[in-house]
């Protein structure tokens, strides 16, 4: 992963508000545990498929966040995509149980045979469950929703064909460790491991096999993802 600096949603750390007394003021007005935890991020080793960047995070959500954008890639073509979303709330929240949030969309297009599973929409949430889990990631307060959409062409588009996307948005309370900061990393790698699976990838040497969530990956799809 590329050390990307990006954006907090105080716009603290922007390099061309350095030397300004103003920013120093807001940079110090940043917790040092949401600090260390975007660091972490942004020093995560990563699989070479995964393409990643910042991305200008939410503002409303809570007081600091942080935001990634994160595409499988494949040659030209773009197997699945999604965003990931720190959170960080310095006096707790209560719908949290913690400090930290994580707060995901990861989006992927169907092969038509998988779209018609009616047990995909429980199997791809074990999959983001189970991507924690194997890498041995504490959490709590796991939410979400998975959705399954399908698109039929008509007149000037009628040529394509009809094509389904899965799409998963979810957010859980990563355990925060020495410092009050999660390891954020790890969860980063976890994330990264849904995201390939959604993609069809094969699991990665050094990861845990898909047997260790009880499912499959999906078969490997090709096209890019619209937004």
């Amino acid at each position: 992963m590329a050390a990307a600096q990006g954006h907090f949603s105080d716009h603290s750390n922007s390099a061309d508000d350095k030397g300004s007394a103003e920013a120093g003021a807001e940079a110090g007005a940043v917790p040092s545990a949401f600090r260390q935890a975007v660091e972490a991020l942004r020093s995560a080793r990563l699989r070479p498929e995964i393409e990643i960047d910042p991305t200008r995070p939410p503002q409303r959500l809570a007081p600091h966040a942080y935001a990634l954008e994160a595409a499988v890639v494949d040659g030209e073509d773009d197997l699945a995509d999604g965003r990931l979303v720190l959170l960080h709330e310095p006096a707790g929240h209560d719908a949290w149980h913690g400090t930290f949030r994580l707060v995901t969309l990861v989006r992927a297009e169907l092969e038509p045979e998988m779209a018609a599973d009616p047990l995909l929409p429980e199997v791809c949430w074990s999959w983001l469950t189970g991507a924690l889990e194997a890498r041995g990631l504490p959490y709590g307060e796991p939410s979400g929703t998975v959705t399954r959409a399908g698109s039929h062409y008509f007149g000037g588009l009628a040529e394509r064909r009809p094509a389904t996307q899965i799409e998963i948005r979810a957010s859980w309370t990563p355990r925060e460790g020495p410092g009050g900061a999660p390891d954020t990393a790890a969860h980063l790698v976890a994330w990264c491991d849904l995201l390939c699976q959604v993609a069809g990838l094969p699991p990665s040497p050094a990861g845990q096999s898909d047997n260790a969530t009880g499912v499959v990956s999906l078969p490997q799809r090709r096209g890019p993802q619209q937004a």
